[in-house]
């Protein structure tokens, strides 16, 4: 073979193995292309196409409350259904409807499962068993950014409705002085009507503060004080046995001029307030604002959550005691340990980041 010829094998060799060479690279990048497409857009494609159900099977599992509003349409109603997880889309619900144009809903409350079918889903909605009230439980110790969330995720309230409302203290009736509802939404558990405005909700909690105040027979004047401090002794104690020592340490700091440095006021101050953490960062710590205990002597500006009624008690009647110091015990249990002196509560301290360090899962 003349080397004119063995030059054109070669090239033609050379131009087959680019062409596969490209080839190979445009089905790798349609293949890379097509699996991000498909992890993207699977589940619709494979719903438009017939290839999966639209619906759930079955009765469904769990429990979720639904708010079915008054003047709500079909669409509205199969659109919350899916939100919440209870039908599988709205289309499936929607099209129920529209084989059973004869149906009527009632507004309210209705206690589903998730995951159920559609037609499982306007069984229970036509059942009058499965009404339930619109009902709230407000933990003690929420602040009332906390409060509003829990009312708007629990009735199906605007949050920003509530927000709104909370932004005129004045508007609930609070004594002279008071500009904040920190402190006077009262944590229990509640029950609204479906046509319950924002403020009528906000002001059932204020009320419920108040009567607690009366029964317990606090003067008008000192009701922010001591909600100032039953809401320090609902945040810092771990176990409500603690809460008439915490607040006599308050109380014997504030008659000896010291400083209170409640951790729980350094994170509300800074917004941490829902961490949970016992240990409060040092910007929380040395931050000038006018919760901080750290910073300023006395009380903090205002309450800094909303107490229940034995921390109110706590605040009005401390257990007797010549504690100025109070730690989280080892062990996890909540308990304090409270000491007279310095000494004693570097003691405590130390021994609770001992058994912190040594405890897996501690939490601390």
């Amino acid at each position: 073979m003349n080397r004119r010829a063995q030059r054109d094998r070669r090239q033609t060799r050379n131009r087959l193995l680019i062409s596969l060479g490209v080839a190979v690279v445009l089905l790798g990048g349609l293949a890379a292309a097509g699996g991000y497409l498909w992890s993207h857009y699977g589940s619709q494609v494979s719903l438009a196409l017939g290839w999966t159900s639209n619906d759930y099977e079955g009765e469904g599992s769990g429990e979720v409350v639904v708010v079915i509003q008054e003047g709500e349409i079909g669409q509205d109603i199969a659109a919350t259904l899916e939100d919440h997880d209870v039908v599988k889309t709205s289309d499936a619900f929607y099209s129920l409807l529209l084989e059973r144009p004869t149906v009527e809903f009632q507004p309210g409350a209705y206690q589903l499962r998730e995951q159920m079918s559609s037609a499982a889903a306007l069984d229970a909605l036509q059942d009058p068993e499965n009404r339930v009230p619109l009902t709230v439980t407000i933990p003690e110790g929420f602040t009332v950014e906390q409060t509003l969330e829990r009312i708007s995720t629990s009735i199906d309230m605007p949050l920003e409705d509530l927000q709104a409302a909370a932004e005129d203290p004045a508007a609930f009736s609070l004594p002279s002085g008071v500009d904040s509802l920190e402190g006077w939404l009262f944590p229990a558990t509640y029950e609204f009507e479906l046509d319950t405005t924002p403020t009528e909700a906000i002001q059932r909690l204020v009320d419920e503060q108040r009567a607690v105040l009366d029964s317990l027979d606090v003067a008008v004047d000192d009701r922010e004080r001591v909600l100032n401090i039953a809401a320090m002794v609902q945040k810092e104690s771990g176990i409500a046995d603690d809460f008439g020592k915490v607040s006599r340490v308050i109380a014997n700091r504030l008659d000896d001029g010291m400083r209170l440095q409640m951790d729980s006021t350094a994170q509300y101050g800074m917004g941490e307030h829902s961490d949970g953490s016992v240990w409060s960062t040092d910007e929380a710590l040395q931050d000038d604002n006018p919760w901080n205990t750290y910073v300023h002597t006395g009380l903090p500006e205002g309450p800094i959550s909303n107490p229940g009624r034995a921390a109110i008690e706590a605040a009005l009647q401390p257990t007797k005691g010549d504690w100025m110091y109070f730690v989280v015990s080892p062990g996890g249990t909540g308990a304090s340990t409270f000491s007279v002196t310095a000494a004693e509560h570097e003691q405590a301290v130390a021994e609770y980041r001992e058994w912190c360090d040594t405890t897996p899962d501690s939490g601390c």
